[in-house]
């Protein structure tokens, strides 16, 4: 059970606050707690059970997590989720999105960014489809990393520009 004050990612949603944890009576009559999650990058709030098992929720990465991850893009192998019809594409893009997992949104996103540079050396546009995603994954990763690293999330891309560079240049 989380407590007031943790910082998680709540599904689709991103990186949430709890801000509190009350009481209400369900349809049948039997007191439940709910979860008041406020998100930190959108302006709503949310209610979700405490026994949620619907929507995925786990702790932020660690500041030490999100820095082993960035040490590792170098060393990352994209997949290739852009590649076949975009039915087949949109199904990859939303498997990796809904792993939650910093990894595979990095590789996704790098894949993305390969195709995309691939695109403007053949004077291509670059679909819809694929922006919309890879906005969706990069947005997901800035947010959470800018939590922890504590850092404003419109200067997690310097960061890991920056960091990767420094790894680039030691190899």
């Amino acid at each position: 059970m989380y407590q007031i004050g943790d910082i998680i990612l709540y599904g689709d949603t991103g990186v949430c606050r709890i801000q509190n944890i009350i009481s209400r009576k369900s349809p049948n009559g039997k007191d439940k707690d709910f979860y008041q999650i406020q998100p930190l990058y959108q302006q709503c709030a949310i209610y979700s059970p405490v026994d949620n098992t619907k929507v995925f929720m786990r702790p932020v990465i660690s500041k030490e997590e999100a820095d082993k991850l960035i040490d590792e893009i170098p060393s990352m192998e994209t997949k290739e989720y852009h590649k076949g019809p975009v039915k087949d594409k949109v199904g990859r893009y939303e498997a990796a999105l809904k792993t939650h997992n910093c990894s595979d949104l990095i590789e996704m996103t790098m894949s993305m960014y390969a195709k995309r540079e691939n695109l403007r050396e053949q004077k291509k546009k670059f679909g819809t489809v694929d922006e919309r995603f890879m906005k969706r994954a990069e947005d997901l990763l800035c947010g959470e990393f800018s939590v922890a690293l504590g850092i404003p999330k419109d200067q997690v891309p310097g960061y890991i520009a920056e960091r990767v560079g420094k790894i680039k240049e030691r190899v």
